[in-house]
């Protein structure tokens, strides 16, 4: 069983010291929430796990399935296994979901065995209608160009239906549930729970309890000012929704400056 090892790690954007030390394990098969108030440094973490060469590592390591993911490319991360849902999709007109998804999962294949001539199409075409399926997802989904023209929701639901696809050991999911209607958020936690599974490890980063009032968490942490402060069960998630940060603020006498 592996997990996913964030030791002492310090992040600098722009020259600003964001993360400042952060701590924090977790384990294939378990859903960790991460919540905060704005300018903690939540997305600088995510990024930083896949490799955003806008941040940079003054300190730590990050160790998954015996490596420090720190001296991986972003693609050689994915290869490993980890994945990164976007809060902000890019839309990629001319390029079908389809197309995307197969060119992907390829890149994948030829990662492990440089002989691998490419996933077939008739067996692409099953992997996807069964993932849909899954995700209660319109086939037709799968033609139209990537994120072109999608509401929020289906921006969000594309990165779920990507994430089914890639079959990774470890997510983080940046904010998901920003911009969603209450429907939308439904199906995407919905799509989320649908994967969970003993091979499966998530960090799930929001700023409200309403997405894990779908997604039911193993473990909730709290970041301020680039570190980890608290962690707890469910519970905490919902002692903040009531009682908001400033409890956690005052415990811990601490102000926000990161991103």
């Amino acid at each position: 069983m592996s997990q996913l090892d964030i030791r002492d790690l310090r992040v600098t954007v722009a020259g600003n010291e964001i993360l400042k030390g952060l701590n924090l394990t977790i384990e294939q098969g378990k859903v960790h929430a991460l919540m905060g108030p704005n300018g903690s440094g939540k997305s600088t973490l995510a990024y930083t796990l896949m490799g955003h060469p806008n941040y940079e590592v003054t300190g730590g390591e990050v160790w998954f399935k015996g490596q420090n993911i720190l001296e991986l490319e972003p693609d050689q991360r994915s290869h490993l296994g980890i994945f990164l849902a976007f809060q902000y999709p890019v839309a990629i007109p001319g390029v079908s979901v389809a197309n995307f998804l197969r060119t992907a999962l390829n890149s994948h294949r030829k990662a492990k065995n440089p002989e691998d001539k490419g996933m077939p199409i008739p067996e692409f075409r099953t992997l996807m209608k069964e993932k849909m399926d899954l995700l209660k997802m319109d086939h037709s989904f799968a033609g139209r160009y990537l994120n072109d023209g999608f509401s929020g929701g289906e921006k969000k639901r594309a990165e779920i239906l990507q994430m089914a696809a890639l079959d990774p050991e470890f997510a983080v999911l940046d904010e998901t549930d920003s911009g969603l209607d209450i429907d939308a958020l439904r199906n995407v936690a919905e799509g989320v729970q649908a994967l969970r599974g003993p091979n499966f490890g998530a960090l799930v980063i929001t700023h409200y309890q309403r997405l894990l009032n779908y997604i039911n968490p193993d473990v909730v942490h709290v970041m301020f000012d680039g570190r980890i402060v608290e962690t707890g069960g469910p519970e905490l998630a919902l002692k903040l929704e009531a009682q908001g940060y400033d409890w956690v603020r005052e415990a811990h006498q601490l102000v926000t400056s990161g991103q």
